[in-house]
């Protein structure tokens, strides 16, 4: 079936990127496999994110399909979107449909994108993975495709106004080496080998970041450890 609403879409956000004068510097797309099933996973900061990791996609000829919370899909203007985009759902209180369906997209050839954190990162950090991801790429006998990025939470992040002025923010994408998902290992071993190497991509990301705060208002997008003002993750947890 043509995709009569992905491309337009990609389209559209391309303009937009343009109009804000992004600079996008995006590396590694080479290992996202040009056919086949495949579960991109990522790290999670900004409402943006699956925007700018399908984008990593497109150099190989390829568009992702993510799972994304169910009321993103009962928005009157993102919902049709999603769902034309042919994305996922899932409800968090019962998983099972988007679970089958995630498999049944990787079987048959597709890249499905995955958030392990499940929500924003409000510290910025590496919160803890769930398994699902590797269990789909376990199931489907696929392999796991370790990105992640750096700067979108200047852009539209969880508590912050939405910032879409020609503010020309720099935005570092790390796409790394698949990482293999054997049946005979523990989904929770594999969960963790991956958050190491989503976490050696974010910091390569960070190190490659061409901007610093401008002064001490402009430090709320750094993380405490790398000298920022940023909630740490147990301020978050204290607060929610």
């Amino acid at each position: 079936m043509a995709e009569l609403v992905y491309r337009p879409v990609i389209g559209a956000a391309r303009t937009m990127f343009k109009a804000l004068d992004l600079k996008i510097d995006a590396q590694g797309s080479e290992h996202i496999p040009k056919t086949g099933g495949a579960v991109l996973v990522s790290n999670h900061i900004s409402y943006l994110d699956f925007i700018f990791s399908g984008l990593t996609a497109l150099p190989q000829k390829r568009l992702v399909r993510f799972m994304a919370k169910e009321s993103v899909f009962r928005h009157k203007v993102s919902g049709p979107l999603m769902r034309g985009m042919k994305h996922i759902p899932v409800d968090r209180k019962q998983g099972e449909d988007a679970y089958a369906h995630a498999l049944a997209s990787l079987r048959s050839g597709e890249i499905i994108g995955v958030f392990p954190e499940a929500t924003i990162s409000q510290s910025f950090t590496l919160k803890s993975f769930k398994s699902g991801a590797a269990r789909l790429a376990q199931e489907a006998g696929v392999p796991l495709i370790p990105m992640a990025l750096w700067g979108t939470q200047r852009i539209w992040t969880k508590g912050r106004p939405r910032n879409f002025k020609r503010s020309h923010i720099p935005v570092t994408i790390r796409v790394g080496e698949p990482v293999e998902a054997p049946t005979d290992q523990y989904a929770g071993a594999i969960t963790r080998r991956l958050r190491e190497r989503v976490q050696e991509l974010l910091e390569a990301a960070q190190r490659a970041y061409p901007v610093r705060p401008r002064d001490a208002s402009d430090t709320w997008w750094v993380p405490t450890h790398l000298g920022g003002t940023a909630p740490t993750a147990a301020e978050v947890r204290e607060t929610s």
